[in-house]
């Protein structure tokens, strides 16, 4: 029961990060008249799927970080590392580099620079989820 709840909340956090990355973003610079309020949208957007990816590695933590999980499981062993990674990536971004991001849209330096750099921390997120999920959904 353990391992299947975790594989499903490892594949809710991926899942929600390659949809919201790849798909909503993209169709948000799309389909809204401006850059800048599909940048408003996308930016609270981000701001929930941070929180759905503390959430979701938080509970993998619970799920996965007691003794007799790590000992009888290497793939829990293995994920551990990529969702603490995850994890991680998910606050810089979130509580690090998103104030940033405002305060350069108001006076205008660095933006490009620090849009980049969320984005390739984003893309580290995406990956330490989606390998967590490889790694659990191994056979033993």
């Amino acid at each position: 029961m353990r391992y299947r709840s975790g594989l499903m909340i490892a594949a809710l956090w991926w899942g929600s990060l390659t949809a919201l990355g790849f798909i909503v973003v993209p169709m948000l610079f799309t389909l809204l008249p401006s850059p800048a309020a599909a940048g408003q949208v996308a930016a609270k957007l981000f701001t929930a799927q941070t929180w759905l990816s503390i959430a979701c590695a938080m509970f993998l933590l619970l799920i996965y970080n007691q003794k007799e999980a790590l000992t009888q499981d290497s793939r829990a062993r293995a994920a551990i590392k990529f969702v603490v990674t995850g994890l991680l990536l998910a606050v810089l971004v979130e509580f690090g580099l998103s104030p940033r991001i405002v305060s350069a849209r108001a006076d205008g330096s660095n933006l490009k620079l620090l849009h980049g750099l969320g984005s390739v921390m984003y893309l580290g997120q995406w990956l330490c989820a989606g390998f967590a999920l490889w790694r659990l959904s191994r056979d033993k």
